[in-house]
């Protein structure tokens, strides 16, 4: 089996598995992990890095919209995790090596997890990751678009 297939394999699975995995859980209970493969963790301070040394970055919102209506980071595409797919993604990314970043409201929140899986999966491979958020961006007391 190829290494792309393999990965759409695992990508498949973990979209249909993760949510009856987790309905056990309260959803107050989860926690992101420390790190997804094939993804940089960034801060808020990395991101604004990023922002200025990538012309062309992409920073994806993932969650879902009414979430969005509180405010978004300013330049932010909203693709929220349900509807994130290889199909979806290219018309926004159409070169696999762009730099993209992905976020969701927070630690607590797994859009972004799922998101950043399905990515790696389709072949992204400049992927970055702002675990903490809207919740750390909105801390930092950084500028938000409503």
């Amino acid at each position: 089996m190829t290494r792309r297939i393999s990965i759409l394999l695992l990508q498949t699975v973990l979209t249909i598995a993760l949510p009856f995995i987790c309905a056990s859980a309260h959803a107050d209970d989860y926690v992101s992990p420390d790190n997804i493969e094939g993804s940089t963790k960034i801060s808020s301070e990395a991101l604004i890095q990023l922002a200025r040394d990538h012309d062309d970055l992409v920073i994806i919102d993932s969650r879902i919209r009414s979430d969005r209506r509180q405010g978004f980071i300013a330049g932010s595409i909203s693709l929220p995790d349900t509807e994130t797919s290889c199909s979806t993604l290219f018309p926004i990314i159409d070169k696999k090596n762009t730099a993209t970043v992905f976020y969701c409201n927070g630690p607590k929140c797994r859009r972004s997890d799922r998101a950043v899986i399905i990515a790696s999966g389709c072949g992204y491979t400049n992927i970055y990751w702002f675990r903490g958020g809207f919740e750390e961006w909105k801390n930092n007391n950084y500028l938000i678009s409503k």
